[in-house]
């Protein structure tokens, strides 16, 4: 009797062991537990109500009756296209790059009040709205100009309207601006013409220079008596284009000096 009941015992308690495991394994799918990963928080709702907030790890929760949603508290990034106009009436378009993150206290306010979506709910309208807002104070030509500027006010906008919804921005970035290619080529007229109006200044004032600076050395010639015929034969020389006048009076065109 005692031979037969030991291995019945221990198949008992195999059966069990497997049973618990098994148990254990299924869990998850029945919803008894769940896990809130690193950088987030678990909002727990009962009957779809909000009822608590949890901290990361493994969280019990009554199948059918209680849910659990995972809130990201760590930094994101996202990346957002504008589209807006300038105080002249230049269409802008943008890419507006930013870093961001939940206020964890308040990650519950969040998913109540906005829900999982707040990235396209909230997020991109209210960069839209910053963008437009900005560029409306700024010329096409100050917004490049002045795109430090317009960054600070764009940013300082978007840290207000998010942080109305516990959504707290680290860092903003204009990646870049792009206009009309009407206004794209009249900044490249006017950059050439800048550019000729510099070329011709500096041609100007070197000829004014070479000028002032003859006319001060024929002035110290004459001073000191050294202005010769002969040396102002040589400036002729010097100034001659190659063509020959139509009349010399009877005076050969080049005096070549004789000795005496």
């Amino acid at each position: 009797m005692n031979r037969f009941s030991r291995p019945r015992r221990l198949s008992t308690v195999l059966f069990l062991i497997g049973g618990i495991i098994l148990f254990i394994l299924l869990l998850p799918g029945i919803g008894i537990w769940t896990i809130v990963d690193a950088g987030h928080v678990g909002v727990v709702t009962k009957f779809g109500a909000v009822d608590r907030v949890v901290n990361p790890g493994i969280v019990l929760k009554l199948p059918f009756v209680e849910g659990v949603y995972s809130m990201e508290t760590r930094t994101q990034k996202e990346q957002v296209d504008a589209l807006a106009a300038s105080k002249d009436l230049q269409q802008v378009k943008s890419t507006i790059a930013l870093n961001f993150h939940l206020r964890g206290e308040k990650a519950v306010d969040v998913y109540q009040n906005i829900g999982e979506e707040y990235t396209d709910r909230i997020i991109a309208p209210a960069v839209q709205e910053a963008f437009k807002s900005t560029t409306s104070k700024f010329t096409a030509s100050d917004l490049i100009g002045k795109r430090e500027e317009v960054k600070q006010i764009a940013f300082a906008e978007l840290k207000e309207r998010l942080g109305k919804y516990n959504i707290i921005v680290d860092d903003f970035n204009i990646v870049n601006f792009s206009f009309s290619q009407e206004f794209n080529d009249a900044i490249e007229q006017k950059t050439i013409a800048e550019q000729n109006k510099e070329k011709a200044e500096v041609e100007a004032q070197t000829a004014l220079i070479q000028a002032q600076g003859q006319a001060e050395a024929q002035k110290k010639l004459k001073d000191s008596g050294s202005l010769s015929p002969e040396y102002l034969q040589f400036l002729a020389i010097q100034k001659w284009d190659g063509k020959l006048p139509l009349s010399t009076n009877g005076n050969p065109f080049i005096q070549i000096p004789t000795n005496k």
